[in-house]
């Protein structure tokens, strides 16, 4: 890191209004993952003071949602089941089972049916503390699936920016240099107009002594674009002014650098503005190529073909 300062061109101007900190050494990984997130942990504060279980639902991946819904719905039954059983079977009307396994099976099926108001009425609670507990159970249902509608509503109809980008960032040829470049595109089908992208390069190096981290704005060719329909590749050429100006294939090895990437863009079916982040380590940057077309012409020539999966194709180029 030492003789990495004079590696960065001295034309290139330094963004401190980046929302990072400037002390590398307190600084631990890459700021951004690739997902887009902050790359922080929170610490000295409470578990349940850190977490907003709200926006955790609405955010974890769908089979994560639905696992935890399942598991959720027979541990409250099994608690409750638990409780009936303990009061005595006997104070359900209905129960004809003559095992212990039996008997707890039964009340775990009334505990559904009282759980989820369903009440097919061959088993009734008898008794003062067996009715408590059903009466219990079936206010908590009702809280429960009303807490459970909202949130399936939430993860339907939250807005998102159905984009992704390409795995790999780029140096290739560009004009009679090259450039840094990345590809992105909508997969969904939604219109996304109004897009903007600004891309910002940060370089952990050490200055007079000390380890700091170092952000740069790196210049697009074109930052906006009115609709986001196909496939959008955003290139910084690497001029004199930039600050890759000096890199070689040996420096993107070498150096602990990441090119930090944000998007934001206008959903018109939501009518709000969505973001989408991402980032690339120097190691994700390949040296010396070029992306491949991702769309092409229908075979009947009315409908152009965007090829998703070709979001990262890419062939080596000689620089």
């Amino acid at each position: 890191m030492k003789g990495l300062l004079k590696k960065i061109n001295s034309k290139a101007k330094s963004d401190t209004n980046t929302g990072f900190g400037i002390n590398a050494s307190s600084y631990g990984g890459r700021f951004i993952t690739k997902n887009g997130n902050a790359n922080v942990k929170k610490s000295g504060i409470g578990l349940f003071e850190s977490i907003s279980w709200y926006h955790t639902m609405l955010n974890i991946p769908r089979w994560k949602f639905f696992v935890i819904i399942v598991i959720f719905y027979f541990l409250v039954n099994f608690i409750f089941a638990s409780f009936y059983y303990a009061v005595g079977v006997e104070h359900l009307n209905g129960i004809t089972a003559t095992t212990a396994l039996d008997k707890f099976g039964q009340a775990f099926f009334f505990s559904i049916q009282t759980f989820t108001t369903v009440g097919y009425g061959h088993i009734s609670p008898t008794g003062f503390l067996t009715s408590l507990v059903a009466a219990v159970e079936a206010l908590f249902g009702l809280l429960s699936f009303a807490i459970a509608t909202g949130l399936f509503y939430g993860r339907f109809s939250k807005p998102k920016a159905h984009i992704k980008f390409s795995e790999n960032a780029l140096i290739a040829p560009y004009k009679d240099g090259t450039a840094l470049m990345l590809r992105l595109t909508p997969y969904k089908n939604t219109n996304l107009t109004d897009a903007e992208a600004k891309i910002t390069l940060g370089i952990k190096l050490e200055e007079k002594g000390v380890a700091i981290n170092k952000f740069y704005t790196l210049d697009l060719e074109m930052s906006k674009v009115n609709a986001l329909n196909l496939s959008w590749t955003l290139v910084h050429p690497i001029t004199e002014n930039s600050p890759l100006y000096n890199f070689t294939q040996d420096d993107y090895a070498t150096i602990e650098g990441e090119v930090l990437v944000f998007l934001k863009v206008f959903d018109d079916m939501f009518s709000t503005t969505v973001v989408k982040r991402s980032s690339y380590s120097f190691d994700e940057i390949v040296f010396g190529a070029k992306f491949l077309p991702m769309f092409s012409r229908s075979d009947n020539d009315n409908k152009t073909i965007l090829y998703v999966d070709k979001l990262n194709s890419h062939e080596k180029m000689p620089l």
